[in-house]
């Protein structure tokens, strides 16, 4: 499977003017953590799930994603003494698109970054206010960089 994804850092001031819904708890953890593939355990609420990401080439890389029994994922964290990036996850949608909006926490307090998957490359779409600069092609704003900054 392929996955498109564009990535902007949030405006935090008009943020926090958004009228948000309910957010999800996630933890996540990279087992094989490459520029070439990573393989993460994610903690999303009551869900847990193994991914399996390629290398990124534009704003596109293969992603393969299996739910795994939550107590595994613990296991499994606890086991290999993984570093855990912690964040909340607000889905919000936006002229029939939906937005992904990360809030990190702990170390990478006030850090937030919105997502946007894609059909095509190509795709178009509109950008709420609180968009602020474009991300994608920057590896330090990546998931799996990010937690090396904990």
């Amino acid at each position: 499977m392929l996955e498109i994804e564009r990535k902007f850092l949030v405006a935090k001031d008009k943020w926090d003017e958004v009228l948000k819904s309910s957010f999800a708890t996630i933890s996540q953890a990279y087992i094989v953590n490459s520029k070439e593939k990573t393989v993460r355990i994610r903690i999303k609420d009551t869900k847990a799930f193994l991914t399996i990401k390629g290398e990124t080439k534009g704003v596109t890389r293969t992603e393969f994603e299996f739910e795994i029994p939550v107590n595994q994922a613990i296991s499994m964290l606890e086991i290999f003494q993984l570093k855990v990036l912690k964040k909340k996850r607000f889905e919000i949608w936006f002229k029939n698109t939906l937005w992904e909006v990360d809030v990190f926490e702990d170390g990478l307090s006030g850090l937030i970054i919105a997502e946007v998957e894609l059909e095509t490359e190509e795709a178009t779409y509109e950008k709420p206010s609180w968009i602020g600069e474009e991300v994608s092609h920057l590896p330090e704003y990546y998931n799996a960089n990010l937690i090396n900054r904990l």
